[in-house]
């Protein structure tokens, strides 16, 4: 595999910019799933579409579950990861099914912007992982707005770069696509690897449990699975399921795991502060041992237990009644 060349992937792997790159006609895989014909259009990679649905839905329920924690530490920032991980597999669904035909004078557009998601939740995902040493405190306006110019940012770059080299103008070309090889395949790569040694360190450092480190190498280890799967043996898995699925399905299935373990490793680290959470309720204790009830004599107790003959519901008697005996 040669640096900065989309050759070698684009025969292995049906990336979502393999149809812009190399010449005028793309780089078609060597092998890739067979498509099916619903109401008499062709839906390309189906199984694999399929996974996007299923990681649509599962994304919406960790966002809610997410959102539920209000006073957790971080919940504004890694929800905005999910929110950008479900805009990714939203576009995912039109490009790798084909229903924007590569053909098509918008696909390069949303290409770009599909790539442009990409780079920008790796970088939400970098900067979630100093998030928990706050050098920012989490939920404020420079946390989040640090959060969000950062993410906007990369968008804007990767767009650009990804446009231009599939327009092939400002001095970038779609048969030499150095700029974009970096964004789409070792800007992940980085983003990833610094956000697992930062949450290792986080863990060790500051954590009593070490159980959140198990969420982490499951994590990584399905990232990892993930890029082997669809570098170098999606071509044997397509041959050998008779183009049924391609190493694209299984790296889909990978990548949505591994969200999910960002998820659970999140949810392991955080506290929700019941006090000043919505919604909450104390805890109601009863005592059923007499020996560890407090002696409640009819003469300095109420009816609720309070010091005080005479008080009821927290109130004192009105003035001028006197007694029981005294009133009549």
């Amino acid at each position: 595999m040669k640096f900065g060349s989309f050759e070698d992937v684009c025969k292995t792997a049906a990336l979502v910019v393999c149809p812009l790159l190399g010449t005028d006609h793309g780089i078609e895989p060597t092998c890739y799933s067979r498509n099916i014909e619903v109401a008499n259009n062709l839906i390309f990679q189906p199984a694999t579409c399929f996974v996007h649905i299923v990681a649509l839905v599962m994304t919406v329920i960790m966002i809610i579950h997410i959102r539920s924690k209000y006073t957790a530490v971080g919940r504004k920032e890694i929800v905005m990861f999910f929110y950008l991980y479900f805009i990714i597999e939203l576009l995912a669904i039109f490009l790798d099914s084909g229903i924007i035909p590569t053909a098509s004078n918008v696909y390069p557009w949303f290409a770009a912007v599909y790539t442009g998601f990409v780079a920008g939740t790796y970088c939400c995902l970098l900067i979630n992982g100093f998030v928990g040493f706050q050098f920012a405190e989490d939920g404020t306006p420079l946390s989040l707005w640090l959060l969000r110019l950062s993410c906007l940012t990369v968008f804007g770059v990767s767009f650009f770069v990804a446009i231009a080299t599939f327009k092939k103008f400002a001095g970038f070309d779609y048969a030499n696509p150095i700029a974009l090889y970096i964004i789409y395949l070792i800007w992940p790569a980085i983003c990833a690897l610094v956000y697992i040694v930062l949450q290792l360190v986080l863990v060790v450092r500051t954590l009593d449990d070490r159980w959140p480190i198990g969420d982490i190498v499951f994590g990584a280890a399905f990232f990892a699975v993930a890029q082997v799967v669809l570098f170098a043996f999606s071509n044997t898995i397509c041959d050998a399921v008779k183009h049924y699925i391609d190493g694209l399905f299984f790296f889909t299935v990978c990548m949505l795991l591994a969200v999910m373990m960002v998820y659970k490793y999140w949810d392991s680290i955080t506290k929700e502060d019941l006090e000043f959470s919505v919604g909450s309720k104390a805890a109601v204790w009863e005592v059923k041992d007499p020996l560890l009830a407090a002696p409640q004599d009819e003469d300095d107790f109420s009816y609720h237990g309070a010091p005080g003959a005479s008080l009821y519901h927290g109130y004192p008697p009105a003035q001028g009644y006197g007694s029981d005996r005294e009133r009549y």
